[in-house]
């Protein structure tokens, strides 16, 4: 399989400033609506708190392959999340990932 034709992942770690978690909460899940409504190649957009870590936030995003990634990120509501969220946060961790094994699920 091709190099970008794999599936393509990351990681991100949020540090949430002390009272704007509800705020943050609030923007994370109307971009979500728009990117399950939006975004075919975004195969999981899955947003966790960390327990007894009220700032943290951890999301896992697996896309179709590598241009899914890169349709996501020009998407209008991704735009308006990355912009507004700035104010909110501070700290970002990305680490980007490359599937060696594992188990996946394909939809036909």
């Amino acid at each position: 399989m091709a190099e970008d034709a794999k599936p393509f992942a990351l990681v991100v770690r949020f540090a949430v400033r002390p009272g704007a978690e509800v705020q943050f909460d609030e923007l994370t899940a109307r971009t979500v609506e728009q990117i399950r409504t939006q975004e075919p190649g975004t195969l999981v957009y899955a947003c966790h708190t960390v327990e007894d870590a009220p700032q943290e936030r951890i999301f896992y995003e697996l896309y179709k392959d590598r241009a899914a990634f890169e349709v996501h990120e020009k998407q209008d509501h991704v735009r308006h999340f990355l912009a507004a969220r700035e104010e909110l946060l501070e700290a970002v961790v990305v680490d980007f990932m490359t599937l060696t094994a594992g188990k996946t699920r394909h939809h036909d």
